[in-house]
């Protein structure tokens, strides 16, 4: 009994010490791809368990300046990081696209499952320019349109990659919304209730009746709320789809530079889905310094590849083939530990 008893310490003492071993790696950012990459990274460490990956989702402005302040591994942002935060970083880096997503525009009326917007209405409403459901301009596309009453705007109250997509957008379509509120993960916002992250959003929309906001397609669906046919720049009325998603991707991206920052938005190929975005991983190019590169690095190429299929299961549409081959000629540049 007592030999059993000391083979058992010592498979505890054993296991614990491999355990201790993982490779923690930490990250932090956009909300916008949370629900993919909370699922990718469980996955990933069920054939990798010795590499453990902890992301926080706290937003692209969050993700951006703890990846800058070197806090984490890796920063997560739905709009690409500007030239001029890119010099703060100090060092090489890199944009890693990994998936497509989309913002859509997720409302809470009463009685009513469909609504189509255009840009310009869109930008009317969050302006305060548009205070009514029963407005001439909305009953104009919509004449089936029984919502009554005040327009209820709700919008992201901390910084934001998909803000940034969604400004990036209205400043496209609409001269006013460029000219008074501009692009940006932070915009000073004319109306409107704010509301932390797209979970935080998703959940005053749910709760207020008459309302209208901006979150990822992904917590429109998980919450059950509606979303808005937008009118793309052909003149469709196009609902957020992979086939819509890809579309957007596959009419841009022959002009996707060397460095990945493309803007999706207001893409010009039919049934394009006109608030689209791909959504980055930041990482630094050099991190032979560390023991997490090869780790990180080996997350990444699983993404690339066994990653993308799941990503279609949240909604999210997997990169172009030729993206991912471009991609995988990138990671080769990384610099980890022999």
């Amino acid at each position: 009994m007592k030999k059993v008893q000391r083979l058992l310490i010592l498979s505890s003492i054993c296991f614990s010490g491999l355990a201790s071993t993982a490779t923690l790696i930490h990250g932090a950012g956009a909300t916008f791809p949370y629900p993919l990459y909370s699922k990718w990274f469980t996955d990933f460490q069920k054939v990798n368990p010795d590499v453990q990956i902890n992301y926080q989702s706290i937003g692209s402005g969050g993700g951006i300046r703890q990846f800058t302040d070197r806090t984490i591994d890796f920063g997560a942002t739905d709009t690409p990081m500007t030239d001029e935060q890119i010099k703060k970083v100090g060092e090489p880096m890199l944009h890693v696209p990994t998936a497509i997503g989309s913002v859509v525009l997720s409302f809470n009326l009463p009685g009513v499952k469909t609504l189509k917007l255009t840009g310009e209405l869109i930008a009317g409403i969050f302006l305060g320019e548009i205070t009514q459901w029963e407005d001439p301009r909305l009953k104009a596309i919509n004449p089936d349109l029984s919502a009554k009453g005040s327009i209820l705007v709700i919008h992201r109250s901390d910084g934001s990659g998909t803000t940034g997509v969604f400004t990036d957008y209205l400043s496209k379509v609409s001269t006013p919304w460029k000219d008074k509120v501009g692009a940006g993960t932070a915009v000073n916002w004319p109306v409107g209730l704010g509301g932390k992250g797209n979970e935080g959003v998703a959940g005053l929309i749910k709760q207020t009746p008459q309302s209208i906001g901006y979150i990822e397609y992904v917590y429109a669906k998980t919450n059950g709320l509606s979303v808005a046919q937008v009118k793309n720049k052909r003149g469709e009325f196009v609902e957020p789809t992979l086939k819509s998603l890809t579309a957007a991707a596959l009419s841009e991206i022959s002009q996707m530079p060397k460095d990945y920052r493309l803007s999706l938005t207001q893409a010009s190929g039919k049934g394009s889905y006109p608030i689209s975005a791909f959504t980055y991983l930041l990482i630094r190019q050099d991190m032979s310094k560390s023991n997490k590169g090869q780790g990180l690095v080996a997350f990444l190429k699983w993404a690339l590849s066994e990653g993308q299929s799941r990503a279609q299961t949240l909604e999210y549409a997997p990169l172009p083939p030729a993206l991912i081959k471009r991609l995988e000629a990138t990671l080769q540049t990384i610099k980890v530990v022999p």
